[in-house]
């Protein structure tokens, strides 16, 4: 049935970060019906803590997000130890070599750009 798939997979818990909430519902939505457990946070504080009671084992984490940004968001995590193994994949609208770079430098695992086709973030989550 398309991109869609209720196979039997070891399901993936993922955390999707963004002050849109109107897209990061959305983005939510198209996730869980692709299978996985997803729960949204609409700042980085508030990821902070859901990260801690939800466990997720990816984090799509977008950039450009007042108050504490992504690329804060990221370091946080990467300083907590039991968040070592933890994929955090950018999905942001910033796409040029020195978001590219900053991002690599601050513990994400995967950049993509906004807007992202769904099988492409599909195959990142696959690959998680």
């Amino acid at each position: 049935m398309g991109n869609f798939s209720n196979e039997k997979r070891v399901l993936r818990r993922i955390l999707i970060v963004d002050d849109n909430c109107d897209a990061a519902e959305l983005l939510a939505e198209l996730v869980r019906l692709s299978g996985y457990e997803v729960t949204v946070a609409f700042s980085g504080c508030v990821a902070l803590q859901t990260v801690e009671a939800f466990h997720p084992d990816v984090v799509l984490l977008d950039i450009g997000m007042p108050g504490m940004d992504g690329y804060e968001v990221a370091q946080a995590l990467r300083a907590r130890p039991e968040c070592a193994t933890l994929r955090i994949i950018a999905l942001t609208a910033w796409g040029d070599a020195a978001a590219r770079a900053r991002t690599a430098a601050c513990g994400f695992n995967l950049h993509l750009t906004k807007p992202t086709q769904l099988p492409t973030l599909l195959g990142a989550l696959e690959a998680a």
